[in-house]
């Protein structure tokens, strides 16, 4: 999402690759989008979607998800460096409306949070490292 009049920005990365009837998120992608110079956000629960979808009782269809992976791609958006995180909470996953099967527990909500928060502290994951290619002598 751009704003081109103000000059602002947000890159956001929901997937990359598509393969198959599973999306793909690739963390060298959130370091690749932070050389746009914006704050990259990372949608977490939507790159989880089953987009094969399964057909409903009077027609349409309805993704299914990886609600359980969603702690793990968080944690790996967090530590590479992300700026922000997007996540959709329900408080009864089961019966969302839209999304259910990508939906993290309100229950959960705080304590995921909070171990995201930990890891962005820690993490040097928005430092560039220095790679020095100079033969190593003791």
């Amino acid at each position: 999402m751009e704003s081109v009049g103000e000059m602002k920005c947000i890159k956001n990365l929901t997937y990359l690759s598509d393969y198959a009837d599973d999306l793909i998120v690739d963390p060298r992608n959130f370091e690749w989008m932070r050389e746009a110079n914006c704050p990259v956000v990372a949608d977490i629960t939507h790159s989880l979607q089953q987009p094969a979808g399964k057909k409903l009782e009077g027609g349409g269809v309805a993704s299914g998800g990886l609600r359980e992976l969603i702690p793990c791609i968080a944690r790996t958006a967090v530590a590479v460096g992300v700026d922000g995180i997007f996540m959709e909470v329900h408080n009864d996953p089961l019966n969302a409306p839209v999304d259910g099967p990508t939906q993290w527990p309100l229950r959960h909500l705080e304590e995921l949070l909070e171990e995201l928060v930990t890891i962005g502290r820690v993490s040097k994951g928005k430092q560039q490292f220095k790679i020095d290619l100079t033969p190593y002598r003791d």
